[in-house]
């Protein structure tokens, strides 16, 4: 991150919405929000963080995180 006023402060939360709108909110009709809500974290936890492969790398943030920090474990 850099330093307050920086254009690459919000850089990684613009990354992560313009991603979410583009690939769930944009193809679906939800009904109810919890139906929003169960699409929207399954994404998340289902293919955000464990199947998508980060430029940094070609692999999951899971798995990144597992050989960047081999004593910690993955949340």
């Amino acid at each position: 991150m850099g330093r307050v006023g920086s254009c690459f402060d919000n850089a990684a939360a613009e990354a992560f919405f313009s991603s979410l709108e583009w690939e769930v909110l944009s193809r679906h009709d939800f009904k109810t929000v919890d139906q929003a809500q169960a699409v929207v974290l399954e994404w998340c936890y289902g293919f955000y963080n464990q199947d998508r492969r980060h430029s940094a790398g070609m692999m999951s943030p899971i798995n990144y995180e597992k050989i960047a920090a081999p004593d910690r474990e993955a949340a």
